[in-house]
């Protein structure tokens, strides 16, 4: 087990520390190519949506021949896109580095297929927390890599930071190997199928929940990722200040995503999610009607960093409890999916309605009502497992 979260936490760690910087090039890729937002904002809401259609495939994929290969085609998309998104002289070309060939590769290299092998090689009653775990590296990898990207920009330049990163993302290769499984044997009798699975998880109405909630998640966090960085420069503070607060954001997530997971396992999970989007509703509303300052600005950055991806463990954890392991990778692709299809509208919208009013005012607001209704979303959610029929003895 040491080595599964040991590895597991790495691999995300680099996935998801490399990526949650992506807002600090915005300025300079659109300043030097002489592009709008909306063009570097609907690359990386094609990012966000390309990870979450190829999270099922990847997942499903890492179910059945095991996570290694899937991490291995991953790391090498994730460095070839990097190059792409450094060298693209066109909004369709940057789309396809940025937007589709990241996407794929985060699909093949973050929390669904790494979650997978943790369902598959960690007990029940400690699954919860070591999910946990290796979401709260993901978390440090944002803190750790922001300020290391930010840094590279203003050292190297924007498109030799993004080669650097390119290399970087390498290193999964090597830590894939760390989560090795044998593939999967023959279907036993009476086992479930890929078909029957997927029928079942979408005919049962806490599943569409969940579902329903992490779509408000992707909306929020890619939004406030993404563009957050320029609403502070167009209000006047220093380029520092955002990255200050994206690191704010990945540290307290740390804390955020480990007690989520251990809270799991002792609280009901549905509650932890109700109220985590809740308090973000409350933490927006707060961050828009007080003076925009540093101080306030970090403050606002810790809060939401306890709730960033703290949505994550109790997430994957309840379709675990309800639906078994056996299709954890692909189930949970399919609920992230929904995750992406949200951080697509939160990415796209930002930068499209920034360009038609001036201002990212309405998408703020909107950001607030979601969360009321993913608070909600979440409290009719059973948690139990799935009554299944028995499947007959043989004589």
């Amino acid at each position: 087990m040491t080595q599964v979260l040991l590895c597991g936490a790495m691999v995300v760690t680099l996935a998801m520390g490399i990526r949650h910087g992506f807002g600090l090039w915005l300025q300079p890729v659109t300043m030097e190519r002489g592009w709008s937002r909306e063009t570097f904002a609907f690359a990386m809401a094609v990012q966000n949506l390309a990870w979450g259609l190829a999270g099922p495939v990847a997942g499903g994929l890492a179910d059945r021949y095991g996570a290694f290969r899937v991490l291995i085609a991953g790391s090498l998309l994730y460095a070839g896109g990097l190059v792409v998104m450094g060298l693209a002289t066109s909004g369709l070309a940057f789309t396809g580095g940025a937007g589709l060939m990241l996407g794929m590769a985060q699909s093949g290299t973050t929390y669904a297929v790494v979650y997978g092998v943790i369902g598959r090689n960690v007990a029940p009653e400690r699954r919860s927390w070591a999910m946990g775990v290796t979401a709260a590296a993901g978390s440090f990898g944002q803190f750790l890599m922001v300020p290391v990207e930010n840094g590279l920009i203003g050292g190297i330049g924007w498109q030799n930071a993004l080669f650097v990163l390119a290399c970087a993302s390498l290193a999964i290769i090597p830590l894939a190997f760390g989560l090795r499984e044998p593939a999967a044997s023959a279907r036993p009798a009476g086992a479930q199928s890929m078909r029957e699975a997927l029928r079942e998880a979408f005919a049962y109405p806490s599943f569409r929940w969940l579902t329903a909630g992490y779509f408000v998640c992707g909306f929020q966090v890619v939004f406030i990722g993404v563009h957050m960085p320029s609403y502070l420069k167009d209000h006047g503070l220093s380029p520092n200040v955002a990255t200050t607060a994206l690191a704010l954001i990945g540290l307290f997530n740390v804390v955020g995503t480990y007690a989520a997971g251990s809270l799991g396992q002792r609280l009901p999970k549905r509650w932890i999610l109700s109220t985590i989007y809740a308090l973000r509703s409350v933490a927006i509303v707060v961050f828009l009607n007080v003076p925009l300052t540093p101080a306030s600005v970090y403050v606002f950055a810790s809060v939401m960093g306890v709730l960033w991806l703290s949505t994550v463990p109790p997430t994957n954890a309840v379709v675990a409890q309800i639906f078994g392991v056996q299709y954890l990778s692909m189930l949970g692709g399919f609920v992230f999916l929904s995750h992406q299809v949200g951080s697509f509208l939160g990415v796209w919208l930002g930068g499209r309605l920034y360009d038609a009013t001036g201002s990212y005012d309405v998408v703020w607001w909107i950001s607030v009502a979601l969360g009321v209704f993913a608070a909600l979303a979440n409290l009719p959610v059973r948690e139990g497992a799935i009554a299944r029929p028995a499947v007959p003895a043989r004589a």
